[in-house]
């Protein structure tokens, strides 16, 4: 189902653009779709601030394409929806690479902990460890794609891994020491 016309004329969705004196109807229209957008998101991204950011977006998306859009309603669930699971599928990421840096990691910190700890001590990697860090762990680039996109050879990229993960690993062992 296709909510978004190609370059349709103003007048054949019988709405003005916004510009052109629409602004009465789309602000109508944000008073009455807003709360139940928004209150949509947050019961699936289970956060106040992340459900009014998505749902946000999703009206200045329609706002842009105001002229060529037939159903508005739809198309904002449609742009929620998809903004939902671009969030989802990040935090699996962020899930999985948090994950994969304190596989050897002590296990007697709790994971809450261990994960905020993880995230503070991988932004305070030099950059040339952050980086690759950053690409492998958090965006699923393989070796020789980052090596590609750094212009560095891949037993470089394998290396500063390395250098990464023994660093975090004595700093997660210098913070369960101190915490124990």
């Amino acid at each position: 189902m296709d909510t978004v016309r190609q370059a349709a004329p103003a007048s054949a969705t019988g709405r003005p653009a916004p510009a052109q004196g629409g602004e009465a109807e789309a602000a109508a229209l944000f008073a009455t779709a807003y709360p139940r957008l928004a209150g949509w998101c947050r019961t699936l991204v289970r956060s106040d601030d992340l459900a009014h950011e998505i749902a946000s977006e999703a009206f200045t998306r329609l706002w842009s394409r105001w002229r060529t859009v037939d159903e508005p309603v739809p198309y904002l669930y449609a742009v929620a929806s998809n903004l939902v699971k671009q969030q989802w599928r990040s935090a699996e990421r962020e899930r999985r690479a948090l994950s994969r840096l304190t596989r050897d990691a002590t296990e007697s910190a709790p994971p809450a902990d261990r994960g905020s700890a993880v995230r503070s001590l991988v932004q305070g990697l030099p950059v040339r460890l952050r980086t690759p860090v950053l690409l492998h762990y958090y965006a699923g680039l393989s070796i020789e794609e980052i090596a590609t996109a750094l212009h560095r050879r891949p037993g470089t990229v394998k290396s500063d891994l390395y250098n990464a993960r023994q660093a975090l690993r004595a700093e997660l062992r210098g913070l369960h020491e101190v915490t124990t």
